[in-house]
């Protein structure tokens, strides 16, 4: 049986895609009154208007979880490790999904290594690309990575976790899928930004192109694949979240531009996340400039006409 664990919108979105056609599932969520009301009312408020298939069991209590089969982990990349850490002699041997994207902050590691080092003996793998989760939940297609090291075990998972509307690629390159899934995340922030504070189309395509730029050089520094940032997890997930009003973080850049206040009960994987790679990129010595300021506006150290003028300074170089 395949489990999920977090029954936020995505969480919830794969579960749904995955019974759909009658399978049996089982979804954790932290929050006893919430998943109790999921079960009854069969619906998740995050996703209104989506029925729950019968074959999605809801609960709160994780020593329910089923002892055979994947899975997936769709808790916030900042929660990850205590989510772990809380549950390792129920997840200390089991195969793991990560669907979180980002770099923990307090550490500067990935959702793999994470995993690694807090459950050494379980076997992760990485569910990533663009996708929303109300597309997944109502049906629509939608294409995602799943990056896995071994060949065997991402093709039963490929063959488990793809649907009519859901089709996998399989890559076995972990660290350019979760480097393409967290960064494309920072760069949203940075067009949400200068799209909020009316910079124009034409700003957001030069942020965008550059921002890649700057995915492909931490992802070289790292031993990542080239190909690996061209496919989904990266132009594809880069694409989909900073042209979208449906992305958290590219509504928080956007935020940030207008000057608003933005609700704090809004999980903004980015934020945290551009933190973690400007540290990152400092220790590595590589420039990434929009990095650096989506970093500097997300601790207000930095306004978008600074944020602006600091990248439109930078020398004249070749592309």
């Amino acid at each position: 049986m395949i489990s999920v664990i977090g029954a936020g919108a995505f969480g919830t979105a794969l579960a749904i895609s995955a019974a759909r056609d009658g399978a049996q599932l089982w979804i954790w969520g932290r929050n006893p009154q919430a998943m109790a009301a999921m079960q009854e009312s069969r619906e998740n408020p995050r996703l209104p208007g989506v029925a729950l298939p019968d074959g999605l069991t809801c609960s709160a209590d994780l020593s329910q979880l089923p002892e055979n089969g994947p899975v997936l982990m769709a808790v916030p990349m900042q929660t990850l490790r205590s989510v772990l850490a809380e549950n390792a002699d129920r997840l200390g041997h089991r195969t793991l999904v990560l669907c979180c994207k980002g770099i923990e902050l307090s550490s500067g590691k990935r959702a793999t290594e994470v995993v690694k080092e807090v459950l050494p003996n379980a076997v992760p793998a990485l569910l990533t690309g663009p996708s929303f989760a109300a597309d997944i939940a109502r049906g629509l297609p939608t294409a995602l990575t799943l990056a896995c090291p071994e060949p065997g075990l991402a093709a039963a998972l490929q063959n488990a976790l793809s649907t009519q509307n859901l089709r996998l690629y399989r890559s076995t390159d972990l660290t350019g899928a979760e480097l393409g899934g967290a960064l494309k995340n920072v760069m949203a922030i940075a067009c949400g930004a200068a799209m909020g504070a009316g910079l124009g189309e034409s700003a957001r395509a030069a942020l965008m192109t550059r921002g890649y730029a700057e995915m492909q050089r931490m992802a070289a520094a790292l031993g990542a694949q080239p190909e690996t940032l061209a496919g989904l997890s990266g132009f594809g997930d880069l694409t989909l979240t900073c042209t979208s009003e449906q992305s958290r973080n590219y509504r928080f850049g956007q935020s940030i531009g207008r000057g608003e206040d933005f609700d704090p009960a809004v999980t903004v994987e980015g934020a945290a996340t551009a933190r973690a790679t400007d540290a990152l990129a400092q220790r590595l010595e590589l420039d990434m400039p929009i990095t650096r300021v989506v970093t500097g506006l997300v601790e207000a150290r930095l306004d978008v006409a600074s944020a602006m003028e600091a990248l439109l300074s930078r020398p004249l170089k070749e592309e």
